[in-house]
């Protein structure tokens, strides 16, 4: 073998590797909507959840990728340590996929011209022809997509052939023949090289290295066996060490998960190996040179026989984590921290787990300023120190996770797609924002009840009343925005926008009938400016309402998102008939139910 060989053989390692990068990011952001739906369907049954695990890990060909995003859900409290196990060990089985594609290089088609379709030799160009068609010529996200996927399956077959080329000199090599004919005697030599091996690339890109020196016909069963121990043993070791680093105790947990799961594989697999050998059951082969598809076949053999055995055992698994990882001891992490920890960058992985993660956070923003502004009604009621202390608690963890979701999402603007991806990002910029201001209205609102205590004012009945009317559509007007946020649904929210006209003349109203209590001297000036004062802080809480509702529309018809305010304009001008017969309906439930009030009390 010549230095010219050694050349050849490093560059089509670098282009096998790049390819298996370019096309497992592909095939990730190709199926992140798939992946979402795949990973909110995990149950306590940790079968379904290694059938998961295989799922997932066979779309994106990467089992890292599958615990690292499993290590985020764990972390946001989406999955337990528990269902993940399951998980964890149908992505080891998933990742032997990739083998079983490279074993095409061994296809020999003979005189049969279709099964030549089938060899790498013409799959890379056919592969080369289709990409770059799709990314010259369409200019549709999609297409594009599956353009790049074909790239790198492209890359990666012509660096795989490459380096069986630069390789095949080796097959008359007495020298490498004996090296590798030492490691049937040696198995700790050989399951530290593959260790050594899995270190620097992962598990996927070792075996198709190792199946891409069996073209010199020196690997035999007996050498390879311990080898593919070692890539096992080292590729867990990154990743549980990845996703443990820095991270919260279930994330640890998760990496604890992967590293005893990759233990047990490796004594199941080296156990069965001594039983099999020492029957003689394995004698045929132990010797005899090995292919790509010996090498494929003997990865997938070797994970679902392992995870056959110890997925009856997961129970033991999770025992063993935690008592390894104990719990957090005295310290009590507040339910706003815990809800934070959804916001794990491991998601980034696949942007549309980390925008369900931000939906789910703001959502939690969402019903928190909701039920913020409840209780500020109820002091407006009844004073109680005890509701005003739990107002001030909430709005602290409001500006806490607003401020965790904004540096989130700008972190994550890197990583997600222009197009749907992009759009779903910016709208929750927009909301995060507007829910956070209703929780500061809710705090004025709730200020305004301690003034009220402090000066001793009370309202006449008839502002009270009026008030209750008003609470009532408040509470409707903060429910749709809540809903339409979460389904991300037009029609939701397009029943804001008539209730927020509504309250708006509802307060006109009752500003009105407010003035004509202090004509009569039947309110104070001094309880009517702390009145006013609710009145538009609730007034301002039904405008970001609207704020949300016109955003979520523009979310879901592009055309209204350049021209949200003539969209609101025509509304406003009669010309929506859906908007109409609902305004209409709104002002005969709550106008109409403050357009004549009883007798009206003094303050006491």
């Amino acid at each position: 073998m010549t230095i010219f060989n050694l050349i050849s053989m490093l560059g089509g390692l670098a282009l096998f590797l790049y390819g298996m990068r370019v096309m497992g990011d592909g095939l990730k952001q190709g199926s992140s909507s798939a992946l979402k739906t795949a990973m909110s369907m995990v149950t306590n049954n940790p079968f379904l959840g290694f059938l998961l695990g295989l799922f997932v890990t066979g779309v994106i060909q990467s089992s890292s990728a599958t615990v690292v995003l499993t290590a985020g859900l764990v972390s946001a409290g989406i999955v337990t340590v528990r269902q993940c196990i399951g998980v964890v060990i149908g992505a080891h089985l998933g990742t032997t996929v990739t083998g079983q594609i490279i074993r095409l290089l061994e296809l020999d088609g003979g005189g049969a011209s279709w099964i030549k379709l089938f060899q790498p030799s013409t799959l890379a160009p056919l592969a080369a022809i289709l990409g770059i068609a799709l990314l010259m010529s369409s200019g549709k996200n999609k297409a594009k997509l599956i353009g790049t996927i074909a790239m790198g399956f492209c890359i990666l077959f012509t660096g795989l052939m490459n380096m069986s080329a630069a390789v095949s000199p080796l097959s008359q090599s007495e020298t490498f023949s004996r090296l590798f004919m030492s490691f049937e005697g040696r198995p700790l030599l050989g399951f530290l090289t593959g260790l050594g091996t899995a270190l620097l690339f992962h598990s996927s890109a070792s075996v198709g290295i190792l199946q891409a020196l069996s073209v010199t016909g020196s690997l035999t069963f007996g050498a390879i066996y311990a080898i593919m121990l070692g890539i096992y043993m080292g590729d867990c070791l990154i990743t549980g060490l990845m996703i443990s680093i820095g991270a919260s105790k279930d994330s640890q947990r998760v990496g604890c998960v992967h590293i005893l799961y990759c233990i047990a594989k490796d004594m199941v697999i080296l156990a069965a190996i001594l039983i099999l050998k020492q029957t003689g059951v394995l004698d045929g082969i132990w010797s005899a040179p090995i292919r790509t598809g010996g090498i494929a076949n003997a990865n997938t053999l070797f994970n679902l026989g392992a995870a056959v055995c110890i997925l009856p055992f997961t129970g033991i698994i999770y025992k063993l984590t935690m008592k390894i990882i104990k719990g957090e001891g005295e310290e009590q992490v507040s339910r706003a921290e815990q809800v934070a920890a959804a916001l794990n960058k491991n998601l980034f992985a696949s942007p549309e787990l980390a925008l369900a993660a931000a939906s789910n956070v703001i959502g939690y923003i969402s019903k928190t300023a909701a039920e913020n502004v409840e209780r500020s009604f109820q002091a407006i009621g009844k004073y109680d120190e005890k509701l005003l202390g739990e107002i001030d608690r909430n709005e602290d963890d409001l500006d806490m996770l607003t401020d965790r979701v904004g540096d989130y999402l700008a972190n994550l603007s890197a990583h997600v797609r222009i197009g749907n991806e992009t759009n779903r990002l910016n709208y929750y910029v927009k909301c995060v924002s507007e829910f956070e201001r209703i929780g500061d209205l809710a705090d004025n609102v709730a200020e305004s009840s301690t003034e009220m205590h402090d000066k001793k004012i009370t309202l006449t009945s008839g502002a009270k009343y009026e008030l209750s009317v008003l609470h009532e559509a408040i509470t409707d007007v903060l429910e749709h925005t809540h809903n339409a946020f979460m389904r991300l649904s037009a029609n939701e929210a397009r029943y804001v926008e008539p209730i927020e006209e509504v309250v708006d003349d509802l307060i006109i109203r009752m500003k009105d009938n407010h003035y004509e209590r202090v004509g009569k001297g039947e309110c104070t000036i001094f309880a009517g400016y702390i009145f006013i004062d609710i009145l538009t802080n609730l007034e301002r809480i039904s405008d970001q309402c609207a704020n949300i509702a016109v955003h979520t529309i523009s979310l879901n018809e592009p055309a209204i998102a350049d021209a949200e305010h003539e969209y609101i304009r025509a509304l406003h001008m009669g010309e929506d008939e859906d908007f109409n017969q609902k305004y209409k309906f709104y002002v005969e439930k709550y106008l109409d139910n403050i357009q004549e009030l009883g007798k009206s009390t003094t303050e006491a």
